[in-house]
């Protein structure tokens, strides 16, 4: 009896991951205020800094890759070939046109270089923490997306009939408007950078959650609990090893979904059907 209530109360001790873990506290002084009920902090956090490194990362490794060019190229200027390729022609040429897809090469280039490399930060010791696993920041990211998605129509066909194309669906009884032009309004127009948002946002946050608990909870049952529950904590160790090597899989995947979204969005805003 003794024993069941020592292994309950040592139990109790592990605190089990949750999303409390992702609001990191702010580096250096801050300056904290309630909103909406809720404490609130202005000051610089990690993943503000990772945002800035990376963006100083992609910028200085491309143009270093693009610097001395040559008809031979050096194995810089030819990984950053390839990676620009890559973008080029799978995410801009082959999605939005050979025609139209030359403009938006750069911003698609840029974005998908920006997201994979703060996605994998999740997966680089010290770092260990994926960006877009926050909300807000995930967010702004998908509204920038939204306004180059709306910018590209309007400046094509014009408000009003880049309006129409998005909204009233061709071959459809008129009788079905009422019905069809709000379910298009929503899904083409209001719906998309929210979706966008929380595809990259949840698999982010959900799988570093899972390292978390496999982690930790290794640890607590190997170090803490008894010696009969160490199997049971090196299986939790190896799952961690598991999902990491996945993990890096998944968040180069996400970054070429959001950015092939992204040509998508582009190729039907700049469509002259719908």
């Amino acid at each position: 009896m003794s024993s069941i209530a020592t292994s309950v109360t040592r139990a109790e001790g592990f605190h089990a991951p949750g999303p409390g873990d992702f609001n990191l506290p702010p580096i250096g002084p801050d300056k904290t205020f309630e909103f909406l009920g809720q404490e609130m902090y202005l000051g610089v956090t990690k993943p503000m800094l990772q945002l800035v490194l990376v963006a100083g990362i992609v910028f200085v490794f491309f143009w270093a890759a693009s610097r001395k060019r040559a008809m031979v190229p050096s194995r810089l200027q030819y990984v950053g070939e390839q990676g620009y390729g890559f973008v080029r022609n799978s995410m801009g040429r082959d999605i939005i046109g050979s025609k139209d897809f030359l403009p938006y090469v750069p911003y698609l280039f840029a974005l998908f270089f920006f997201i994979l490399i703060n996605n994998l930060l999740a997966s680089v010791p010290f770092f260990q923490f994926p960006t877009f696993s926050r909300a807000g920041l995930v967010y702004a990211l998908a509204l920038i997306s939204w306004l180059v998605y709306i910018g590209v129509g309007i400046k094509k066909h014009g408000f009003l009939s880049w309006l129409n194309l998005m909204c009233v669906p061709s071959g459809v009884s008129k009788a079905m408007y009422p019905l069809l032009i709000p379910l298009e309004f929503m899904s083409n127009i209001l719906v998309r950078p929210v979706t966008l948002a929380l595809r990259l946002f949840c698999n982010m946050f959900a799988g570093h959650m899972l390292l978390i608990l496999f982690a930790l909870g290794g640890e607590y049952l190997i170090v803490e609990m008894s010696a009969a529950y160490a199997p049971v904590g090196i299986i939790a160790w190896l799952l961690f090893i598991i999902i990491s090597f996945l993990e890096i899989l998944i968040q180069f995947l996400q970054a070429y979904v959001f950015v092939l979204l992204n040509a998508m969005y582009i190729q039907g805003s700049l469509a002259d059907e719908h």
